[in-house]
């Protein structure tokens, strides 16, 4: 009797750790004060799909970025909002 084959789950390839941080450096000063003490702090310690929404926010341009920390602008996707809401209490803790 042949047994069924295990199923596994692929877990996505995220990019380099250097190169998310250099995503992180950013056009405004404001963003580079949160985004990278975020990124040097709590990264490591999020889960796949945290870290997938951090670099899913990486690719919106600077001002939609501050819109979304600032509470001026929701993002669509629940994962972004989790993620925006992630870095904006690790700055106000």
């Amino acid at each position: 009797m042949e047994s069924a084959p295990m199923k596994t789950t692929e877990i996505p390839s995220l990019p380099s750790t250097p190169s998310i941080r250099w995503q992180c450096r950013r056009g405004m000063l404001e963003l580079d004060m949160l985004l990278l003490p975020f990124f040097d702090t709590v990264y490591d310690t999020l889960g796949v799909e945290q870290k997938q929404a951090f670099i899913d926010l990486l690719a919106f341009p600077d001002q939609e970025i501050v819109r979304f920390l600032m509470g001026r602008q929701i993002p669509d996707s629940l994962a972004l909002q989790s993620i925006v809401q992630q870095i904006c209490g690790f700055k106000l803790g």
